[in-house]
């Protein structure tokens, strides 16, 4: 096909757009609605799944060691903990510290603690925080088989929570956003039915004048994309004003986002260039491809 005519077939789908402006409005509507169940959909499993990695992030393994290892003994220890992939933080916790800490924490019993004078009853410690809670008893049974180690102490409860909390959002948000999608993709096929449907007849009349399929599919095909590459301009816009507007009112209750682990509340800044390609992306497909489908049987006069 020649450039004049690619470029009056282009004109011919814009154009269209105008002619048939309710039609058209209507399936900007629809997609971007869908667009935006998905995608806020998709936001809110990310934010849940980063809230409860914030909560992974307080729980901590504590170490101690044996009363009379050496300096040296500790920092080759310090080394072998270090070097397990699944330890993602390793701090030394010395016993003078954790003896302030505790007459910190106790200042009404400064008697007792000075009874004690030169005396620190505690010993050294690590503190660690594991990469990936769901591996911690593999994790715990590497530790173990460590020299100069005289207990472990693992929050083993809370984990085995969190560890089932994680498998259940994820179940759980990855069939309603399937669904969602079934639903999306109906919803925009039966509404680009419809807006073809609508001006079946226009089809049959250029059928009948000798107008190839081609030269009918492709104004169609560009309306349908321009519809959908709006939808998702649309989309995107709206996510992003409340999503904004969510974070702004959550920042602040700050002692509300500390409790849930809302800290950890992904910034759409961050997701950003991702959610733009999603939405402007699946927007032009839909809506260029649910009008060529459409378009199909009536092709056949």
């Amino acid at each position: 096909m020649r450039a004049s005519g690619v470029r009056y077939l282009l004109g011919q789908g814009v154009e269209n757009i105008w002619k048939n402006r309710m039609m058209a409005f209507a399936s900007f509507c629809v997609l971007m609605i869908s667009l935006l169940l998905v995608g806020i959909s998709v936001l809110f499993f990310i934010n849940i799944t980063s809230m409860v990695g914030g909560l992974e992030d307080k729980n901590e393994v504590i170490i101690y060691l044996q009363e009379d290892t050496t300096d040296m003994e500790i920092s080759d220890l310090y080394g072998q903990l270090s070097r397990m992939d699944n330890i993602a933080e390793v701090t030394f916790y010395s016993k003078e510290e954790s003896f302030e800490d505790l007459k910190s924490s106790m200042s009404d019993y400064e008697m007792l603690f000075d009874s004690l004078g030169d005396d620190n009853p505690l010993i050294d410690a690590y503190r660690i925080r594991v990469a990936d809670i769901s591996r911690m008893d593999e994790t715990l049974a590497q530790i173990g088989a460590l020299e100069h180690i005289e207990h472990v102490r693992a929050p083993l409860d809370l984990v085995q929570i969190l560890t089932e909390l994680r498998r259940i959002i994820t179940m759980v948000c990855g069939v309603i956003i399937l669904a969602l999608i079934i639903i999306s993709i109906v919803i925009i096929a039966n509404t680009t039915k419809a807006s073809v449907f609508s001006r079946r007849a226009e089809i049959q009349i250029m059928k009948y004048v000798g107008a190839t399929n081609a030269f009918i599919r492709f104004p169609f095909f560009v309306e349908g994309m321009i519809t959908g590459l709006l939808a998702g301009v649309g989309a995107l816009a709206v996510t992003w004003l409340g999503y904004d507007a969510m974070i702004d009112l959550l920042t602040q209750e700050t002692t509300f986002m500390s409790i849930f682990g809302m800290t950890s509340i992904v910034p759409f800044e961050d997701a950003v260039m991702p959610v733009t390609i999603a939405y402007l992306g699946a927007g032009t497909l839909f809506g260029a491809l649910g009008t060529v489908f459409a378009i199909r049987k009536h092709l056949n006069v």
